[in-house]
């Protein structure tokens, strides 16, 4: 059985000053995936602690600095550490990180980090920033499941797919994080056999939500978005065994504004 945990941790400092340590022991994944890690090497590590294997994206450029950054935590050993997803524009953005995991058989699991830009909401606009890097996704998926490997993309993806994955749909439909033009990508790539386990084992809806705004009754009323996701090749969604969203049980026990999506694969 391989445990696999994805979060934005909303810097892993802050987390862990807020208690992510008790859920990690608690949850004890094989592979945590961490976005928006906004440290080092060096700082992630002396935070995690303990027998990691760890593949880390740290941004490099302008307007990325300090506030993204990926990674994969592994307690299997990881064989290759990849960061370039493709076009040259998105070299150091500190948004894509894959690791290939050695399995307990002896196969290869190729697991993916990544966090989206935000969109209309970043300050300049980047939201054909955000179109041209879902394209970027799309054609590196296609490359990674070309040989039939077992394919997992994690992350934050900033969109919401369909009505029943935020609460103020209505309001959100102009919005980046619910455009057309966003859940029409997400459309397509579940078209082309890729599996959202979050919703595959959440139900129907409405939610269960995975992100809520820090300011006002945003948590206690449960007004959020689902925007994190384990997104599995068909293969490997088959061995799925169940995909959960541990979501804190009071505001003052969150220890991020995202909470953790944690699947169950029998591999």
């Amino acid at each position: 059985m391989l445990k696999v945990a994805t979060v934005n941790v909303n810097g892993v400092r802050a987390a862990y000053r807020r208690g992510m340590a008790p859920w990690l022991e608690q949850t004890d994944p094989d592979l945590l995936l961490m976005q928006e890690v906004r440290a080092t090497d060096e700082v992630l590590r002396d935070h995690l602690g303990g027998d990691w294997h760890l593949a880390h994206a740290e941004p490099t450029i302008d307007g990325s600095k300090g506030r993204a950054g990926v990674a994969i935590a592994s307690r299997r050993p990881i064989k290759v550490e990849r960061t370039d997803i493709g076009p040259e524009r998105f070299a150091g953005s500190g948004r894509w990180v894959e690791a290939d995991v050695v399995l307990d058989d002896g196969s290869t699991l190729t697991a993916v980090s990544t966090y989206v830009f935000t969109g209309e909401f970043e300050t300049p606009p980047r939201q054909e920033e955000k179109y041209a890097f879902l394209d970027a996704i799309t054609a590196r998926l296609t490359e990674l499941r070309a040989d039939g490997r077992h394919v997992l993309m994690c992350g934050d993806l900033n969109i919401a797919h369909r009505e029943e994955d935020l609460k103020a749909w209505k309001a959100n439909r102009k919005k980046s994080g619910f455009l057309p033009e966003e859940r029409a990508w997400m459309d397509r790539l579940f078209a082309a056999g890729w599996v959202d386990l979050g919703r595959r084992f959440g139900g129907d809806g409405p939610g269960p939500y995975s992100w809520w705004s820090w300011r006002g009754k945003a948590f206690d009323n449960d007004a959020g978005w689902r925007i994190d996701y384990q997104i599995a090749s068909p293969e490997l969604a088959g061995a799925a065994t169940g995909c959960e969203i541990h979501r804190a049980p009071t505001y003052a026990e969150r220890w991020s504004d995202h909470a953790p999506v944690v699947a169950t694969y029998s591999l």
